[in-house]
Order: C-alpha cells, then structure tokens, then sequence
C-alpha cells in the first residue's frame, strides 16, 4: 500500500505557500536579505514547530514570513513547493497566498503575486504541474482591510482564481466579511473559506449561508451535526482537509481519532491537503500515508480521495476529464497486482 500511495496520482486543493517555508530557506533567505529571525539554526526552528493550537502555529507562520522581500524570494518559495509536488506526483495544486501577511510589513502586492506566479508558469512548462491560486483574506484583520485588498487584486484578475478566509477563526465570524464576499463574487471571483478547524459546525452553516461559498476548508467539525454531513454529501459540498495539520494543532489528538475516512464513507467530498507542510511535518505522500496507517482502507477509497479532489478544483470540465482517466488507469493497473 505504501508504493501505491507514494505513487498515486494526487491534487492538492489547501496549501498555504507561505506555510512551505522549510526552515533551510527561511535561514538562505535571512541571509540573503539581512533580515534578523529570532533562531540561530535549523534544529531550534524546528524544535519550535511544536505547537498547541492554531494561535501558537501563526505567531510562529508570521515570524518566518518576515525573511520574503523581493519577487525572487517568492518565486524560490513557491519553486521549492513545486519541486516537492513533483516528488508526491502532485498533478494540479491550488496554492493560497496571504498578500496582508506582506503588504503590511511593506512589501507590494505585486511582488507577492508575480513572485508566485512566474514559478508557477515554470512548474506548468517545466514539471507538467498545473495549478490555480487563490488570495486569502486573513480574518484577524478587518473588513476595511480586506476590501482594500480586494482592490490590489483587480490587475491581477487573470492570475488569482479564488479569493479565500484564513487565519484565526475564533472570534472572528463570516459575517464580519459578508460585505466583502459579495463583492468578491460580484468581481467575478470564486470564493473558498476556513471554518469548522478550531470552530464548531455552526461556523460551517454560517460560511455556506453568508459567504456563498464553493468549497469548505477544513470543515471536520461537521461531524458535531448529522444534518450538515447528510448536506455536504448530498449537494457535494467539497471539504478540504488536512490531517497531519488537525493532529499537529491538537483538532484530533491522534490521527486514530480523525474523522475524515468516516466522512469519505459517508460519501463526503473530503480531499486530502497538506496545509502548511513545513510547519505540519508533511507534503502530500505524507498526509494519504499518515491517513492509511492509521484508517485500513482500500486502494479504492484512497484513489477515491484523489477523485474528490479533481471534483472539486476549479479547473476546465475537459481537465478533469483528463485526470480522472489518469487516476482510473493507474487504479486499475494497481488492482490487477
């Protein structure tokens, strides 16, 4: 099983890029741009990933968001991710980015996004790695400052697919951006958002009801309310989770206690995402792998994972036809042995 996973053929639908920043490129980076970061080598910065919840990861996420300054930063940033993408046999990726995570320390909205999206070019010419990406508003802030945002973003309509809510989910509602998303959507934006992680099933209700939202990620609250499975199943709401990040933020203690093969049994759109692998302690492999050991499944269900998730990207109908039969001939090559 374990050759079948490192092999599948996998799409990746919540990944953070500024949560790929190994700690060997934040060091190169610091250097490079003379920034002082608060760890004197990588071992240290690694001892600090050992997070308790969501909070004590983002105090730590925007530290080494500091050592990114300039276009090129961006573009290794985002080069590196793809490289390991190749490694996983990531076909397609959908990348978030945080632009107020930079804007506000002074860095230009277009740096952030050419940046990112020349690597991305590359990685389509280069690796055959397809990939869309998405622009997060981060929830701590306020609504002024996402539709300031919002409004950087307009020039670069041809390169940002989505717009998305991330960062600190308690405390701050989905009605704080409902203005905001209207808006977004009248843009002509798709529209994703965090909500059911460190928040309970009735933030879940509250993003689909008042954001019009496509696509739930995170989500795994939802099985505090049968009603809303019964839902997300039915109307094939995508749900995009993240399980070595629910583990490593205390969501589920151990992986055992994951609820995402019960979800998929449940015929729950659920993918597997890998978040903010350098901080989370895995890329793709590692988060389908980390699932089986802990979930026996078989190889049907696990490519089943793999299928959702071409289901619910925002790429062409004939795209995903062309996926789906790439996952269906290696599903069935895998079966004959």
């Amino acid at each position: 099983m374990k050759k079948f996973i490192q092999t599948l053929p996998k799409v990746e639908l919540h990944l953070h890029i500024e949560g790929t920043l190994e700690p060997e490129l934040m060091f190169e980076l610091a250097a490079r741009n003379q920034i002082s970061i608060p760890f004197s080598s990588v071992s240290e910065v690694k001892a600090a990933y050992n997070f308790h919840n969501l909070q004590s990861f983002l105090d730590i996420y925007f530290q080494g968001a500091n050592v990114l300054i300039n276009e090129q930063d961006f573009f290794d940033l985002t080069w590196a991710y793809l490289l390991r993408c190749k490694n996983d046999h990531v076909m397609h990726t959908e990348i978030m980015f945080d632009p107020q995570a930079h804007t506000q320390r002074g860095i230009s909205f277009d740096t952030v996004v050419n940046g990112i999206h020349r690597a991305l070019i590359q990685g389509m010419q280069e690796l055959g790695i397809t990939s869309r990406l998405i622009m997060c508003f981060l929830r701590h802030l306020d609504e002024s400052a996402a539709f300031e945002t919002l409004q950087q973003a307009q020039k670069h309509k041809d390169k940002i697919i989505a717009v998305g809510l991330d960062s600190s989910e308690i405390g701050h509602p989905a009605a704080k951006f409902e203005r905001v998303f209207d808006q977004v959507i009248k843009d002509g934006f798709l529209t994703v958002a965090h909500a059911g992680e460190e928040g309970p099933a009735s933030n879940i209700h509250e993003a689909l009801a008042l954001l019009n939202i496509t696509r739930i990620d995170h989500g795994v609250r939802c099985s505090e309310d049968p009603q809303l499975i019964k839902k997300l199943a039915e109307k094939r709401i995508p749900l995009t989770v993240c399980p070595l990040s629910n583990t490593k933020l205390k969501v589920f203690e151990a992986m055992e206690d994951h609820n995402i093969v019960d979800l998929l049994r449940q015929g729950v759109c659920v993918t597997i995402n890998s978040d903010d692998p350098a901080y989370f302690g895995g890329y793709m492999t590692d988060n389908f792998l980390a699932v089986s050991n802990a979930h026996p499944m078989s190889k049907a269900e696990i490519a089943q994972f793999t299928f959702n998730a071409i289901e619910a990207s925002f790429i062409s109908r004939d795209a995903k036809i062309r996926l789906n039969i790439v996952i269906e001939t290696y599903l069935e090559v895998a079966q004959q042995h």
